[in-house]
């Protein structure tokens, strides 16, 4: 098996890791796949690093596709997999660069499971005015696996080869869902109290009560890990850390809500309150955080904005 031609979905601050990776291959087929205005905006190129790089862009009509590289924001994937089923033929290896545990079983179920290769990245990029930043060098990068037997497939293979000199940080594991279940708890824990805190990730280390709640977070991640059958542990050492980040780092969810988009809690808290559930297991650290980041966005949205209500009585209740 060889991959001679790759499309990203998605060229945000994930899939721009992945086009500056691999624009330094030769011999191979690099695009993005998008429509429309979005289109429009990325055949003119796209910043990273301060240095411009000029994937094609494709529609989702384009065929004969290797290897195709998910790298959406949560809350667009449910729109998307009908593009994802559009592109992919009986050959096609579909990796997930998403955050969360279940991006794949949604992939899953609209191409079926044999196309799909599970996977991680970890990369502190983050958007500036002038385009998408990140330190090579410190980059952990990108983590892949079989489910089963073979963990050392073929298609693990030509990942390999497609991933060598390019610059891009990468291995395979034979413990991926492992592997996956440790970033999702580097993500839960320390990802969703600063956002609601508005600080620097050095926020943990410095104080005793930020650290009690990723601490909380953590212990009903892993309970329900262990109720799934998932063995964080077998990930190893390495797993359980991500990049190297200043103590002013501010991870995904708070850039979004500085921003003032919607975040993708759904993905984390959310899906840990639905899993804990199914599980009866309880949840009281992943509802408070779940509610709290979704009084966030609502505030962004302008929802408690009372300036033009100065009529407007209410009560304590």
């Amino acid at each position: 098996m060889k991959i001679k031609k790759v499309a990203v979905l998605g060229a945000g601050a994930v899939g721009s890791y992945v086009i500056w990776g691999l624009s330094q291959k030769d011999n191979i087929q690099l695009g993005v796949i998008a429509e429309g205005e979005r289109a429009d905006r990325l055949k003119n190129g796209i910043t990273i690093n301060n240095e411009k790089y000029y994937p094609n862009v494709w529609s989702s009509t384009e065929k004969d596709i290797d290897l195709l590289v998910v790298a959406l924001k949560y809350n667009s994937l449910p729109s998307a997999v009908k593009t994802i089923a559009s592109v992919v033929n009986e050959n096609t290896v579909v990796m997930s660069l998403m955050n969360g545990v279940d991006s794949e079983e949604i992939i899953s179920a609209e191409i079926g499971k044999k196309n799909v290769i599970h996977s991680l990245i970890k990369v502190a990029s983050h958007k500036e005015n002038n385009g998408y930043c990140f330190n090579p060098e410190t980059t952990l990068g990108i983590i892949f696996g079989e489910t089963e037997e073979p963990y050392y497939s073929e298609r693990v293979k030509a990942i390999e080869e497609l991933f060598s000199n390019t610059g891009l940080h990468y291995r395979y594991t034979d413990y991926i869902l492992e592997e996956m279940w440790a970033k999702f708890r580097l993500n839960v824990c320390n990802n969703l109290p600063q956002a609601i805190l508005g600080a620097g990730v050095g926020c943990y280390e410095d104080s005793i009560h930020m650290k009690a709640i990723s601490d909380g977070l953590r212990n009903e991640l892993e309970t329900i890990a262990q109720a799934k059958g998932i063995d964080i542990n077998k990930s190893g050492e390495l797993s359980k850390r991500g990049s190297a980040v200043p103590a002013s780092a501010r991870y995904s969810t708070l850039q979004d809500l500085d921003a003032k988009r919607h975040t993708e809690i759904d993905m984390f808290s959310g899906a840990l309150i639905r899993m804990g559930k199914e599980l009866n297991i309880k949840t009281p650290y992943n509802e408070f955080t779940y509610h709290m980041i979704k009084a966030l966005e609502e505030k962004n949205d302008g929802k408690f904005d009372y300036t033009g209500d100065k009529d407007k009585v209410t009560w304590a209740k």
